[in-house]
């Protein structure tokens, strides 16, 4: 009797953790593509480059700054000799004057220096401007970045949706086929039909079957590649929103190809990169002129039983120039210069490239919207057209083939149209993509 008890504790917990780890959820596209959009591995990577552009903005500011040094040393000197002229006097009869050599076995020196940049051919300025573009670059990208991750998670939510609907026709519709099977089972026996129109219904249950199991498999590898997505626990099962589908049917209006470029956040950052290469032909070109910097500093030395400077302060300004940029740097600029060449031109690809997407995803969405009304007539027709047949099939007028035939059309209709529904919503979202204000439809906003 325990080992009975124990067993049904163990079958128990067991139902319990599968009943866990096949949770379902009813997730909105919005909730998903804000999951997307913070939780993600690429979300985070993005938001991780945003910082690290604002610590090197932080980084070449500081080089405005002064720079103060402070140095020690301390040394052990062995069989120094000192030969000092301070403060010696000859004496009348020309000889040296007798000095006891003093001893000297060490040596202290204590300095500190401090340096401000007055002039460097403008290129802290200019480096700091370069770094603050390439920031803005970065937070465009990011941005861009995850307007692509929102158009991944519809696709998968749209496709998810699409398998799921696919199960439950392709069940009804086995129900319907198996039913046919036993009916044709029993007229077989009776003799009312041949064996070979029996064989034909079992072979296209069967077929039926295995498409219901690649819809199955279908819906279990595209919830996974969303819940790895969404970072959400991997048993999770996600139940698509039936509004989107429903509201994606009404005219929601078109878009032009001037609101994308202007809208367009990698387009954006493209711009911005480009005016960090053209400050970095500056950045280069200052290299032609001279570095000025006020200097200033203390120094402190004593050499033990010989000599000890104490409060040495000194200050000026120095000036340094490397002649022989006169003759490198002009490479440097026109490195600079192709750089900027080259962004310009992947800015203005780009921009045609925005116009041919927005061309063709108006198109898409515009098609989708027919496509749906003549699915929605196939569906009837389709439907009356299976009627027909199983009449005439009833009445001797029809063989088994017409009526197989007719069933896998309306089949097929009904996965057309519910594909097609879909299919709008996908499109639609896809025209905002290429305009560069989906995100912004969800009213989503960066912590960036």
């Amino acid at each position: 009797m325990k080992t009975n008890s124990l067993f049904l504790g163990m079958l128990l917990m067991l139902g319990f953790t599968q009943g866990r780890a096949q949770e379902k959820k009813q997730l909105t596209l919005s909730e998903a593509i804000s999951l997307a959009t913070t939780q993600s591995n690429q979300a985070t990577l993005a938001d991780t480059k945003i910082a690290t552009s604002q610590y090197e903005v932080q980084t070449v500011k500081n080089n405005r700054y002064p720079s103060l040094k402070l140095s020690g040393q301390f040394q052990r000197l062995t069989g120094a000799e000192i030969n000092s002229k301070l403060g010696s006097s000859t004496p009348a009869d020309g000889s040296e004057p007798a000095t006891a050599s003093p001893k000297v076995d060490q040596l202290i020196i204590g300095q500190a220096s401090l340096s401000l940049p007055v002039f460097s051919g403008f290129k802290i300025k200019n480096n700091i401007k370069a770094s603050e573009n390439r920031h803005r670059a970065a937070v465009f990208n990011a941005k861009s970045t995850k307007e692509q991750l929102a158009m991944n998670t519809i696709v998968l939510y749209v496709n998810l949706y699409k398998a799921q609907q696919s199960v439950v026709l392709i069940q009804d519709n086995l129900k319907a086929s198996q039913q046919r099977v036993k009916d044709f089972t029993a007229m077989e026996e009776n003799g009312l039909i041949a064996r070979n129109d029996l064989l034909k219904s079992q072979l296209q249950s069967s077929n039926i079957q295995l498409t219901l199991e690649e819809a199955k498999k279908n819906v279990s590898t595209i919830n996974y590649q969303l819940v790895n997505l969404l970072k959400l626990n991997e048993g999770t099962q996600i139940v698509p929103e039936e509004g989107v589908f429903q509201n994606s049917l009404a005219e929601r209006g078109s878009f032009n190809a001037n609101d994308a470029l202007a809208s367009r956040s990698d387009l954006e950052s493209l711009k911005w990169m480009q005016k960090a290469s053209e400050t970095n032909i500056k950045v280069a070109e200052g290299n032609y002129y001279p570095s000025v910097n006020l200097l200033g500093g203390y120094a402190a030395l004593n050499l033990k039983n010989a000599l000890e400077v104490n409060n040495a302060m000194n200050f000026g300004v120095g000036v340094s120039y490397d002649l022989s940029s006169i003759f490198k740097n002009g490479k440097d600029v026109k490195l600079a210069r192709s750089i900027a060449s080259e962004t310009k031109q992947s800015a203005d690809i780009l921009t045609d490239q925005i116009k041919i997407e927005v061309q063709e995803a108006q198109e898409n969405y515009t098609l989708s919207q027919k496509q749906y009304k003549v699915y929605q007539e196939a569906v009837t027709q389709a439907g009356e057209n299976y009627r027909i047949v199983k009449d005439k099939y009833d009445n001797g007028l029809s063989d088994t083939n017409d009526l197989l035939e007719a069933d896998i059309q309306d089949l097929q209709a009904k996965l057309n149209e519910a594909f097609s529904k879909a299919d709008i919503a996908q499109s639609y979202y896809q025209l905002l993509h290429a305009s560069g204000k989906l995100t912004d439809s969800f009213n989503l906003t960066s912590k960036n």
